[in-house]
């Protein structure tokens, strides 16, 4: 059997297994966990049994090794069902993302395994009260102290940031060195002493996920856990993380994108008016045409980053391009959605007002949308000098 047909099976088996999972064990459940912004303790469990913790990580770390396009449309997938799930992993993979590429091979060896199963579940804790798109601008410093570090600062809207075991913490490892960037350092850091999250975020949506402020306070962190083991680095290591962290957030946009086309769909055939299923006004036809052609273009945007990425290519542009598409068709669908529903979409037993309070995060996660635009330009005039 090729190679590419072998693949083509795995992937289909994955997706297969992952579907029956969401519709048993979390479709059910969704209302009551994310009305009452409730973490989904068990729903968790059993993602790390799937793998899904490590689904990016490599087999020989105890991962399952999936390429980037099949990790996009498992993203989508989960995020079809409930958005706030694939939010979990996500933020752990980066994680796992930057100890793969970036580390040294003993640190590979002794966090992979232990990610991969979700015994050591973490995230990502790059942005500050203070700082946001401009990472550069972060003031949590770490400063050497014999065979460690001392860190200390502030970290806020880190999702995991409560249920978290472990995070990737952004730090000023230097304060003179120019450019800036090269002054910062990425760690390792367990919750225990000097390290606690202060408390819970309130959302609009993505409830279930927590988002918490985090809290350094004189946190002695062992020098073998600066990821790389040379400091300034930090900068370009999470750069190359976020490229499949705005991958998996244009792959949940494409998932609540074509959520809200489904149940658009449906409805528009259930309700009546005039005599006749208003899936046959033209008005709502229009409306359901412009939604069906944003999922698919966002879906092959989405699928040729996730390729790209594969394929080991900088793909800041694809990303970019993917993440502002499919997040942008998400707003549109979640609110079309809605308008097509009438007074039902404003109702809370309807899930369509879900897609509309989570869809408006996914432009702004991961580096805005307005970012985006900023990047899929610079890489545009990149890419054709005159």
């Amino acid at each position: 059997m090729p190679d590419s047909a072998m693949v083509d099976e795995q992937e289909t088996l994955i997706l297969q297994t992952l579907e029956q999972f969401l519709e048993r064990d979390v479709r059910p459940h969704v209302m009551e966990l994310e009305h009452n912004d409730i973490w989904p303790e068990e729903i968790v469990h059993k993602m790390a049994e799937l793998g899904l913790f490590g689904a990016i990580i490599d087999e020989e770390y105890g991962g399952l090794g999936l390429p980037c396009s099949t990790y996009a449309k498992i993203c989508e997938k989960v995020a079809h069902t409930w958005m706030s799930l694939a939010g979990i992993f996500n933020s752990h993979l980066i994680m796992s993302a930057a100890v793969q590429r970036f580390g040294t091979d003993a640190q590979k060896k002794k966090w992979l395994p232990k990610f991969a199963t979700g015994e050591l579940r973490g995230g990502i804790a790059l942005t500050e009260p203070n700082c946001g798109t401009d990472l550069q601008a972060i003031r949590t410093r770490a400063a050497k102290d014999g065979d460690d570090f001392i860190i200390n600062g502030t970290k806020t809207w880190i999702s995991n940031g409560i249920h978290a075991h472990v995070m990737a913490i952004l730090a000023k490892t230097d304060w003179e060195v120019e450019p800036r960037h090269r002054g910062i350092s990425l760690f390792l850091v367990e919750k225990g002493e000097g390290f606690r999250a202060s408390r819970k975020l309130e959302k609009l949506g993505y409830k279930g996920i927590d988002s918490a402020e985090l809290m350094l306070e004189d946190c002695r962190v062992p020098a073998d856990q600066l990821i790389g083991e040379e400091p300034g680095n930090g900068f370009k290591q999470i750069m190359g993380g976020l490229e499949l962290g705005r991958i998996n957030v244009a792959a949940r946009g494409c998932g609540v994108a074509s959520a809200s086309l489904d149940e658009a769909v449906k409805y528009s055939q259930q309700r009546e008016t005039f005599g006749q299923p208003i899936a046959n006004h033209q008005a709502i036809q229009l409306k359901l045409a412009d939604m069906v052609t944003k999922v698919e273009a966002a879906r092959l945007l989405t699928y040729r980053a996730a390729e790209a990425y594969d394929r080991g290519e900088r793909c800041d542009m694809e990303a970019g391009m993917a993440k502002l598409f499919a997040t942008e068709a998400a707003i549109d669908n979640s609110m079309d959605a809605m308008r097509v529903h009438g007074g039902y979409g404003y109702s809370k037993e309807f899930p369509v007002e879900r897609f509309y309070r989570d869809a408006p995060l996914l432009t702004i996660g991961e580096g805005t949308n307005e970012l985006q635009r900023i990047i899929i330009a610079k890489q545009l005039i990149q890419r054709n000098p005159i």
